[in-house]
């Protein structure tokens, strides 16, 4: 059973193994950890969570707490609710996450702008998933005002969202999506760097 002197000096390097030999005892006393105060224990626990996700379906149980993070008034707390979600839609036989996408995507609403980076890089694993919620997760980015973000944002954020469209037009083709990536890289936001990138995800 995994301790807390354990998780709180644990090497990342080490996380995605130790996360394979978690006892079924330790993913409550993880999940627990989600709300720390201290950011060590808490961030090292989402790591392992997050690990234990990718191969593991014992975290999904916990989906009922994970969601009800999405209304604390702690920024951190928000954000590690979305991205463990997100982590767990691929166990998600049940459809949840469809009876929740609405609430999940106003995260890109968010007061934190980390909060609403992390909503919108969280998309790209959950479209392969849900490839049926892709017109509604485009519309909602599609509808995101650029403009309206401070300035020091948008380029980040834009980024982002090219990213999930460069996933979502794999399994479905818009031609809205289409026209706002030309736009988008013949625009002014994104620098000669930053549309090489996208241009590698495309």
């Amino acid at each position: 059973m995994i301790t807390l002197d354990e998780v709180a000096s644990i090497d990342k390097d080490t996380i995605p193994s130790r996360a394979l030999s978690l006892q079924q005892e330790d993913i409550p006393f993880l999940v627990g950890l989600l709300k720390e105060k201290d950011d060590n224990l808490r961030y090292h626990a989402l790591l392992l969570l997050q690990n234990r996700s990718r191969s593991h379906n014992d975290v999904y149980p916990f989906w009922d707490t994970l969601t009800d993070m999405f209304s604390s008034s702690n920024s951190y707390h928000r954000s590690i609710g979305l991205m463990l979600i997100a982590d767990n839609v691929q166990w998600d036989q049940a459809g949840k996450f469809d009876s929740l996408v609405d609430a999940y995507l106003d995260f890109v609403n968010d007061e934190k702008p980390i909060t609403v980076r992390q909503c919108v890089q969280s998309l790209v694993k959950i479209i392969p998933h849900k490839q049926h919620l892709i017109a509604k997760i485009q519309d909602k980015l599609l509808n995101i005002d650029l403009s309206a973000r401070k300035e020091t944002q948008q380029k980040i954020l834009l980024m982002d969202i090219l990213s999930v469209f460069a996933v979502a037009r794999r399994y479905q083709k818009d031609d809205r999506v289409e026209k706002y990536i030309v736009s988008a890289m013949t625009g002014g936001v994104l620098d000669k760097k930053a549309r090489a990138e996208i241009e590698k995800l495309l």
